[in-house]
């Protein structure tokens, strides 16, 4: 295979979704925080009326590198469960009881390739060159309580129910090129806004909306003697008429696949009309899409130590050009009752010459129905291309996916000549499949431009169970939102940013 060429043996697509956000970098795009230090020009990411008391050059790359995973239920532990313990991961009975009946997964990815910012007169300009991703996943128990199950279940899928439906994993990856303006309008009141042109790299949304397996059918020895049976005389056929009544094998699928990468194709092997395999060529890579958002922001004095601010951002949407759009949907399944072919049986005449032959072409349905149901879903894999079959479809137009907007609404108390402040802010950020909300609490020192330290408190993603730093010293800053406290961490996140102070520092605000 060329070195360019990354094949997707995605057979277990439903772990796929777990290792796909437990492997990939994470970052995510703001940092809670930095929001009320004066100091740092990284809190604009979170409102772009939240002007720094200097100008900056971030340095390429690693100007601003900030890094989020978050779970619903599962913790650090459960992540090392996944990497030491391969696909065995789920026969854990703790790691069963930590899941909840829906399990979220987040991952944002942002990064700054180039970014500045400066003052002019009473402006301060902002400009930036990023890359974006944010993933998301739901998993339901029940999935992973059928891979819990599956290993005993050789001989035994003939008796079986599952309903493992409600999976769904979200992707979307673009880079951003924004400029930004903030203005202070008097000595109360700061707006900004920042506009960016959006390049698509990718968009991905799956969805199993239904997977439901329900049989009571023959065991392996007998469904052997089924495929090589021979009606002999009509004594047999009664028989077999008191056997299969009882028998049934329910299938029902409904799952949707709408990506918009370029490089990727959806690969259906030969004498097949369904999807055996994502072949992603990275050589083929590129824009797929052009979209446009804005960022908007304002901060209020309302007394000389009490501030207030709010910003809306990733107002926008990209639109997914046609010629890079996949589609595929699976709306299929398998209802095969016993008594149908006790019908069939019952409807053929005994003194009909033929009557053997009708009744063997009734018991070859039978075995057919019964083996195709079996090769679907006991292969060993779960929401696997055989079980799923998803069919290709033609994308007839261009597709839109938003961004993940995010509200933010915050207050800041300031001592001591506003040297030291405590604050709180609400993020609402509109990710895929669901809503993420934080409540954070923080206190603030910062008696220099060059140095601001901050300690946070962020009460909902984490369970409570974390606390977050913040450390600006010179051209450096660090900090986390969710400190890592151990193997009972459901959210973990770091951030790293180094750059170079511009001239042009704030002037003193005036009370």
């Amino acid at each position: 295979m060329a070195t360019n060429k990354l094949l997707w043996s995605s057979k277990l697509i439903g772990v796929f979704f777990i290792m796909l956000v437990c492997t990939l970098s994470a970052n995510a795009q703001f940092l809670r925080t930095s929001y009320f230090m004066e100091g740092t020009h990284y809190r604009q990411q979170l409102n772009p009326a939240l002007t720094p008391t200097k100008g900056y050059f971030n340095l390429p790359v690693i100007g601003a590198v900030n890094a989020t995973v978050g779970s619903t239920s599962l913790g650090y532990q459960d992540i090392l469960d996944i990497i030491d313990n391969g696909d065995d991961f789920y026969k854990s009975n703790d790691f069963m009881s930590r899941l909840k009946d829906k399990n979220k997964l987040n991952v944002n990815f942002s990064t700054e390739i180039l970014s500045a910012g400066w003052y002019k007169g009473k402006n301060f300009w902002s400009f930036n060159i990023g890359l974006r991703t944010d993933i998301g996943a739901n998993l339901t128990k029940s999935m992973f309580q059928f891979l819990h199950d599956m290993d005993g279940l050789e001989t035994t899928w003939q008796d079986q129910q599952f309903n493992i439906g409600g999976q769904q994993l979200n992707i979307q990856a673009y880079t951003e090129v924004g400029l930004g303006l903030s203005r202070q309008i008097n000595n109360r009141l700061t707006v900004g806004a920042r506009v960016k042109a959006l390049l698509g790299i990718g968009n991905m949304e799956m969805k199993i909306n239904k997977a439901y397996m329900n049989a009571v059918l023959p065991s392996n020895a007998r469904m052997q003697e089924f495929e090589h049976m021979q009606i002999t005389d009509i004594a047999q056929i009664n028989q077999l008429k008191n056997e299969i009544g009882n028998y049934r094998a329910e299938l029902a699928v409904g799952a949707s696949l709408e990506s918009s990468f370029k490089g990727l194709n959806l690969v259906q092997e030969e004498g097949q009309d369904y999807i055996s395999d994502f072949d992603f060529d990275a050589g083929d890579m590129g824009i797929a899409g052009y979209g446009f958002g804005i960022d908007l922001g304002a901060s209020y004095k309302i007394m000389d130590n009490l501030t207030v601010s709010a910003s809306i951002l990733d107002l926008g949407f990209i639109s997914w050009s046609k010629g890079s759009t996949k589609i595929a949907s699976a709306d299929s399944g398998i209802d095969m009752k016993g008594s149908d072919y006790v019908n069939e049986l019952a409807g053929i005449n005994p003194a009909d010459p033929n009557a053997l032959q009708q009744a063997q072409a009734v018991i070859d349905g039978f075995t057919n129905k019964a083996t195709d149901y079996l090769n679907r879903v006991s292969n060993g894999d779960v929401l696997d291309y055989d079980m799923l079959q998803l069919r290709t479809e033609d994308a007839s137009k261009s597709r839109k996916s938003r961004l993940a907007s995010t509200l933010v609404l915050g207050a800041e108390y300031g001592f001591f000549n506003n040297k030291l402040a405590v604050g709180v802010l609400s993020t609402t950020r509109f990710v895929q499949p669901d809503a993420l909300t934080e409540l954070t609490f923080s206190a603030n020192y910062r008696p220099k431009s060059w140095f601001n330290v901050a300690l946070s408190y962020s009460a909902i993603q984490s369970a409570g169970k974390s606390f977050g730093l913040g450390l600006k010293l010179g051209p450096l800053f660090v900090g986390t939102d969710y400190m890592f406290l151990g193997k009972n961490s459901n959210s973990v996140n770091g951030f790293v940013g180094v750059s170079i102070p511009l001239g042009g520092r704030k002037a003193s605000k005036e009370g």
